[in-house]
């Protein structure tokens, strides 16, 4: 049999046989008969001829040396035999990893989350998908909507929770649900006695405490307030959900938060109110990167979100 150029062999070798043939010459080579190999591979003898020509061909060798009585490997089919046997056993890992990802056994899902919701809704959702898929790894990264919509452009997370923006419109924004806003004050505060609602201009003269800009609560807080054409000036500004609750349990102000993050400093010493006119809600969404498929194992940790927030909002 004529040897042909490298690049043809490889050519050949990469388009002509399956996972399938590989086996079949494996069972050949360790039966020696092509009668007893077609019988335990479910095939007539015609085929599994076939299917060692076919492999001759792409290898451009011979395999077996053939008698009317027996059938022996070539110094180039020992050979293949152990390239065989490796690339049979490649083929069944990769069969075996895709089923273990597809059957959420085995991957990573990692996410960014506003700070209210990091440390409210994400932490019960993460703890449910852990005892339900132990096998998978769980990363969270809290931070603020930017720098969220940023690490789901940059592929440093599978998915983000957070308020919609319309700054990033390359990004998929898939809206979960809405929270609106509540005012918390000190237990003694003069409007900690009334069990209605408050309303936005009612409460535009006392002493705020709120996040910096760009902080989404910042920028729900500053347009509730212009719709009365008031300019938001709050007395302090802080990074952090917990500092909030803990100056205004000190009395040192009110802090105007959406319903989720109002719900991590219910710890005691404070009060909620609900804040209209105008009804603000924040739109809380799951961010993904576009034309990208999530794996399922993350489409699992939408769900779980979706679950829960609707519990959480309802």
């Amino acid at each position: 049999m004529k040897i042909n150029s490298t690049a043809q062999l490889q050519s050949n070798a990469q388009l002509n046989w399956t996972p399938r043939d590989l086996d079949i010459f494996l069972v050949l080579a360790e039966t020696g008969s092509f009668r007893r190999t077609a019988a335990q591979v479910h095939l007539s003898q015609s085929a599994v001829s076939g299917v060692i020509v076919r492999l001759e061909e792409a290898l451009v060798t011979r395999l077996f040396d053939r008698t009317t009585r027996s059938v022996h490997l070539t110094e180039a089919g020992q050979v293949f035999v152990e390239q065989a046997k490796l690339l049979s056993a490649q083929t069944l890992e990769a069969v075996q990893r895709v089923q273990h990802i597809t059957q959420i056994q085995s991957g990573k899902v990692s996410l960014a989350a506003l700070p209210s919701l990091a440390a409210t809704l994400v932490p019960r959702v993460m703890a449910r998908f852990a005892a339900q898929y132990p096998q998978i790894a769980l990363q969270l990264h809290d931070t603020l909507s930017g720098p969220a919509f940023d690490m789901v452009r940059s592929g440093t997370v599978d998915l983000a929770l957070t308020a919609a923006n319309p700054d990033y419109p390359d990004l998929d924004y898939t809206p979960l649900s809405a929270d609106g806003f509540v005012l918390i004050m000190p237990l003694g505060h003069r409007l900690a006695k009334a069990q209605s609602p408050l309303s936005w201009l009612t409460v535009a003269e006392l002493t705020h405490i709120s996040m910096p800009l760009p902080a989404s609560v910042r920028q729900y807080a500053n347009a509730a307030f212009i719709s009365h054409s008031i300019a938001f000036q709050p007395r302090y500004e802080v990074e952090h959900i917990a500092t909030i609750h803990a100056m205004v349990k000190a009395g040192l102000g009110v802090a105007a938060l959406p319903e989720l993050a109002a719900a991590f400093v219910q710890q005691g010493g404070v009060v909620s109110r609900r804040l209209t006119g105008p009804d603000i809600q924040r739109p809380i969404g799951v961010v993904t990167r576009r034309h990208r498929s999530l794996s399922p194992a993350a489409e699992e940790m939408v769900r779980m979100l979706r679950q829960e927030t609707t519990a959480l909002l309802r």
